[in-house]
């Protein structure tokens, strides 16, 4: 069967878009590989009527819901290539079959590139954080560290300072503070060890960090901006232009530079802004979005309408 439009991500973005896509009565397939971003975390927080819900009832409750529209077809699958045909694109999963769409939303979303320190990939999205939007509110008035050496890692200590600690402690873990964050830190009255760190350790809101030197630094709460890849590699198979970050180029319409390639969520972004945003509400708007202008498209070019 080919669909008219293949939706691959099953996350915010993805769910959306199928949504979107199934109420227009198109013919829709969501490939999930059921390993969300964000399913270390307890809580999401920044969407309206679901603050605090957990994303994992959020993904329950989308799916649920497409459920109710019988042209929409969600299947747990992991797409390994993608290629685009004269009447579309086929996609081949990892269990070898092949599935063809006139369309592809790409909502493969990103991978956190996590320190190496033992303890950050146990603790993370639960008291170790990446985001002071998402968790800034609940750590509010806590001891926070920040583990980081690189500038955008280190310069989140000013923000998290200035609105939700007046006990901030950046830990560059053996390297040296880089020399346009170190006056503003100073000036900040934001503490720097630059000792390794060994581990982490403990829970939720009782945390250790464990140096090299043997002293141990008790905090609250964490945060760790760790860089990111691709979840992904079906946007660079198929030729769409990549942003020096490693995002997905996308225009207002959520189109790539592959006719009929649509991308949604943090693992594209307009090339106007400085990072993808990461927040759970705006990906399942950049899902919508896409739906949107794709289903006009598709209806365009079945009336013969042109471009």
């Amino acid at each position: 069967m080919s669909y008219d439009v293949v939706v691959v991500g099953g996350g915010p973005a993805g769910l959306n878009a199928a949504l979107v896509s199934g109420r227009q009565r198109r013919e829709v397939l969501l490939l999930d590989s059921g390993e969300p971003r964000n399913a270390p975390a307890a809580e999401m927080h920044m969407f309206l009527s679901r603050d605090g819900a957990s994303p994992a009832e959020l993904r329950r409750i989308g799916r649920e819901q497409l459920a109710a529209y019988p042209s929409v077809e969600i299947r747990e699958a992991l797409v390994v290539t993608a290629a685009e045909e004269e009447n579309g694109f086929t996609l081949t999963l990892s269990d070898g079959t092949t599935v063809t769409g006139r369309k592809l939303v790409l909502a493969t979303g990103q991978v956190d590139v996590l320190d190496q320190v033992e303890g950050v990939g146990e603790l993370f999205g639960r008291g170790v954080y990446h985001c002071p939007f998402c968790h800034g509110w609940e750590t509010r008035g806590m001891t926070i560290a920040v583990l980081g050496r690189e500038l955008p890692q280190i310069m989140q200590a000013l923000y998290i300072a200035d609105r939700f600690s007046d006990d901030v402690v950046v830990c560059t873990d053996g390297h040296a503070v880089p020399e346009q964050a170190a006056g503003r830190l100073a000036a900040a009255g934001i503490a720097v060890d630059e000792t390794p760190v060994s581990r982490i350790e403990g829970k939720e809101g009782e945390l250790r960090l464990v140096m090299t030197d043997g002293r141990v630094l008790e905090r609250q709460a964490v945060y760790h901006r760790a860089p990111t890849r691709q979840h992904s590699a079906l946007a660079e198979q198929l030729g769409c232009e990549m942003l020096p970050d490693g995002c997905i180029r996308v225009n207002e319409f959520q189109r790539t530079s592959v006719p009929g390639v649509y991308a949604a969520g943090d693992a594209a972004r307009l090339e106007v802004l400085p990072d993808a945003l990461t927040f759970v509400i705006t990906g399942a708007a950049d899902g919508a979005r896409a739906a949107v202008w794709l289903d006009q498209e598709l209806f365009r070019e079945d009336a013969g309408l042109g471009g």
